[in-house]
């Protein structure tokens, strides 16, 4: 889908104008007290534009998944309107309302240049499903929409997609972002394209795979859904994890690749355990030859070399997916490897969200990529070529 051409704030006038801004607040807390704040930091460049240009901030968000009364306890926005408040140094409102009357009033008060947080949406269950009166209703606080939650983009919920029905409809800073240089790499890359796709579930990944076989020049395959691939090609896999119901597409995929002349690169060599378990013992083994009682865990060294040099001379790299069991140091190596070497290369740099994204923030090299990915499912369908009904309802330009 091409979204290049959908509003931003900067194509509208908010002066005096109440903003309904969608953001995306889930951060992780413990205990009442937010332990990662950057989705809220990554918000702020969106909001501060709106304050400076006059008009009245209403924010909204979702945060957990909250199901009844003590878990709407755990789920509540107000730790990050106190946050925002401080990394903005400035006051922030919180109403424990949403649509009621509380939160009109609120709403009615704000002036411009003015902050105000309502509460996480999902405490309706009408949010989810996309309801039109709750919709309705959450637009009739505001004159204005804005989109700039990329990770919930691909969710037709009430406050992602449903209010645009009801106001002009823009997209924020983050969007913006997301659109411009992920739109852009898959429309126009800069060429060699390499796309490096890892994760457990071939299946997870078709329609990313299918959709890059016909833009990139280079496909790479890593995770535990490169053995479903050696097994299509009639290699031994051991104990390691596969799709057996998968192997045939498999087998599609490769004769697609070879057709259309693209390199497809597969693991060489795997390091292989005799259990899933951090401190299993761990054997090398060449690719297709996996014994049983064995099960692969990460790319070996001959496989970290094949990848990074492919990667070494790439115009564009987009990565999704670990190499291997990131989460565990032993079983880390390939995914380091992977990361290190697109942080060293020239090329755009663009990471989906979710685990890559996660593992390049660990290994600091966060500063060395064009682009990480604010949303993981998003950003996979996104490469996936679906429609993203977060973005899609937005306005588009004269």
């Amino acid at each position: 889908m091409n979204y290049l051409n959908k509003k931003t704030i900067e194509d509208i006038d908010v002066a005096g104008k109440k903003v309904l801004v969608r953001c995306d607040f889930n951060v992780p807390l413990a205990d009442g007290v937010i332990t990662d704040d950057k989705r809220i930091r990554e918000s702020i460049r969106t909001i501060q534009y709106l304050v400076d240009h006059g008009a009245a901030v209403i924010l909204c968000s979702h945060l957990g998944r909250p199901k009844d009364e003590e878990s709407k306890k755990a789920c509540t926005l107000a730790p990050v309107a106190k946050r925002l408040g401080e990394l903005m140094g400035r006051e922030v409102q919180f109403t424990t309302d949403i649509i009621g009357d509380e939160a009109h009033a609120k709403a009615a008060a704000l002036k411009s240049g003015e902050i105000l947080v309502i509460e996480n949406v999902r405490f309706f269950k009408e949010e989810t499903k996309n309801d039109p009166e709750f919709a309705k209703a959450l637009a009739s606080l505001a004159d204005i929409y804005v989109n700039d939650a990329f990770g919930t983009a691909h969710r037709a919920h009430a406050s992602t997609a449903g209010v645009a029905d009801y106001l002009p409809a823009v997209c924020g800073y983050l969007i913006q972002k997301e659109i411009t240089i992920m739109g852009g790499a898959l429309a126009d890359p800069k060429r060699p394209f390499v796309a490096i796709l890892g994760g457990a579930k071939v299946s997870d990944k078709i329609g990313v795979i299918t959709n890059l076989i016909d833009k990139v020049d280079t496909l790479i395959i890593g995770g535990a859904m490169a053995y479903t691939f050696s097994l299509a090609k009639g290699g031994a896999v051991g104990d390691s994890k596969v799709e057996e119901d998968k192997v045939d597409l498999a087998k599609e995929i490769l004769d697609k690749a070879a057709a259309k002349g693209i390199k497809f690169l597969l693991p060489l060599d795997t390091v292989a355990a005799d259990a899933f378990d951090p401190n299993a013992n761990i054997k090398l083994f060449e690719a297709g030859t996996i014994e049983d009682g064995w099960q692969g865990l990460d790319i070996g060294p001959k496989t970290q070399e094949l990848f990074a040099d492919a990667v070494k001379n790439a115009g564009t790299v987009v990565w999704n997916g670990p190499m291997g069991v990131s989460e565990w140091d032993r079983f880390a190596a390939g995914t380091i490897a992977v990361a290190k070497a697109i942080a060293e290369s020239n090329a755009i740099s663009i990471i989906g969200g979710g685990d890559s994204a996660a593992a390049i923030e660990k290994l600091g090299f966060a500063d060395k990529m064009t682009h990480i990915s604010t949303g993981g499912g998003a950003s996979l369908e996104f490469l996936e070529g679906l429609e993203l009904p977060g973005i899609a309802c937005l306005n588009d330009k004269d």
